[in-house]
């Protein structure tokens, strides 16, 4: 039997109830709100049939989250004093959904087994939006069961997914870096930034949408612009970036972009913003490197292995100089949930994380079967990013050594003083590198992270110098 507080609502506590909904616009709310409300329950009796409960929502719990009653009808108000939007469901009832900063009122009804609720948003529930309205006779029986109980959620646990012989094919995404100022929703406004330098201006949308991301694995992908990654922007030092990021009304979940190349106050620019909402994040470009972007919305991780992600490259004034070739790599990690559903956030939340694929550029293997094809000797640039959400990337070309490695920052340089050069790149999450290397020899090159039980899992592709015999 369950081991908890039996709460109810009295008359003065329905009144105290009701002045903290009045005062939720009062200086002090929403705690002032919050804490009227908690503090008038009344520890030792039972709800009755026509009180009044109000259910306090916020980042990642409902106040209160064990409830008696006795069987029968009750209004209910949902008050979110979060920072993203959140829903309540009961596992017979309807879904009420309450902005953030906002409320709604509601009927429920509380059969004589006892009701399991739960925030439906993908990913809340496993952060810990669950509840139970118990009866009496439910407690006597052992209680409700909010896993049992409760609908919704992302449903995944840690069960294993087996492929599906009809998952559409992959998309496999293009390598090549673009230009400065180039690429999908990009403009570039030479002296068009408020100082008089460049401008390049990002239209930024998110699309939740379903995507193979390795054969016979279809997944619901939450993403920039469409794709995952994101679209790679390019940039110098000194500009200034502008980005209209827009959540349209058709989304599931308020979403919000971090800029690691940015130097913004993270409750100002990064806030996130409900479906239908649009916000403009500005800055400039004042450090050179290769900087991660993702969604910051919490819970973060569920949001980074839904697909939210992209790179940043940014050049010190006036552009590295010019190479052969030029290539992009961002090793992420893929939890799976079930075919067509978004990643299991209960496998990502793992204290010792277990993916099930990790990959280059959002799909496993995808350059083991279309490898990437340079003339061999010719002088090689990649931009390498590790964007987790949890696993290191240590990055590798089987055949080649790096001649040249800038590191967050810290650089090998081409012909120093003892010709120093580099087999492996460490990338913990959130770390990026340039690196510099040419193939010997006609033939085949893997591209591995070096931490071998992930090639197997979709860490791994291959350059081909010439026609790939030696």
């Amino acid at each position: 039997m369950k081991n908890r507080h039996i709460l109810s609502v009295a008359v003065a506590a329905t009144l105290a109830l009701a002045t903290a909904a009045c005062d939720a616009d009062g200086p002090d709310a929403p705690g002032a709100a919050r804490g009227a409300a908690l503090a008038a329950l009344d520890v030792g009796a039972v709800l009755q049939p026509g009180a009044t409960v109000q259910f306090f929502a916020s980042e990642f719990a409902f106040a209160p989250h064990d409830l008696v009653a006795e069987a029968g009808t009750y209004r209910g108000v949902l008050i979110n004093d979060g920072t993203i939007e959140h829903d309540i469901q009961f596992a017979n009832g309807e879904k009420y959904v309450a902005p953030a900063g906002g409320s709604i009122e509601f009927d429920f009804t509380v059969p004589a087994d006892g009701v399991a609720f739960i925030c439906t948003i993908a990913g809340h529930a496993d952060a810990g939006m669950v509840g139970t309205v118990d009866t009496p006779a439910s407690l006597a029986a052992g209680g409700v069961a909010p896993a049992q109980a409760a609908p919704g959620g992302d449903g995944a646990g840690l069960d294993a997914v087996e492929p599906n012989p009809d998952a559409p094919p992959y998309q496999l995404r293009d390598p090549r870096t673009p230009e400065r100022g180039e690429g999908d929703g990009v403009t570039l406004v030479a002296g068009g930034a408020p100082d008089g330098g460049d401008l390049i201006e990002v239209e930024m949308v998110v699309e939740e949408k379903l995507m193979t991301i390795a054969e016979g694995y279809e997944q619901m992908v939450w993403t920039f612009n469409g794709t995952v990654p994101g679209p790679v922007l390019r940039t110098e030092v000194g500009d200034t970036v502008r980005v209209h990021l827009v959540n349209p009304e058709a989304a599931s979940a308020s979403h919000s972009v971090d800029f690691h190349a940015s130097q913004v106050a993270w409750n100002d620019e990064m806030r996130s913003i409900a479906p239908g909402e649009d916000l403009v994040y500005e800055f400039t470009t004042d450090y050179a490197g290769v900087w991660m972007y993702h969604c910051g919305t919490d819970p973060v991780l569920h949001h980074i292995a839904n697909g939210m992600f992209g790179m940043v490259i940014v050049e010190p004034a006036g552009g590295l100089p010019p190479i052969d070739h030029e290539f992009f790599f961002v090793q992420n990690e893929w939890y799976l949930g079930p075919q067509r559903e978004l990643s299991s956030y209960a496998k990502a939340n793992q204290a010792a994380p277990a993916p099930d694929f990790v990959m280059f550029n959002g799909i496993a293997k995808q350059y083991l079967d279309n490898p990437i094809e340079v003339p061999t000797g010719a002088d090689v640039r990649l931009y390498v990013l590790d964007v987790g959400p949890s696993i290191d990337s240590s990055f590798h070309i089987v055949g080649t050594i790096f001649h040249d490695v800038i590191k967050e920052g810290v650089r090998l340089t081409a012909g120093n003083d003892g010709n120093w050069g580099s087999q492996a790149v460490d990338l913990a999450p959130a770390q990026g590198a340039v690196i510099e290397l040419r193939t010997a020899e006609d033939g085949l090159y893997p591209i591995v992270t070096h931490a071998f039980n992930f090639p197997g899992r979709g860490a791994v592709g291959l350059l081909q110098a010439g026609d790939g015999e030696p």
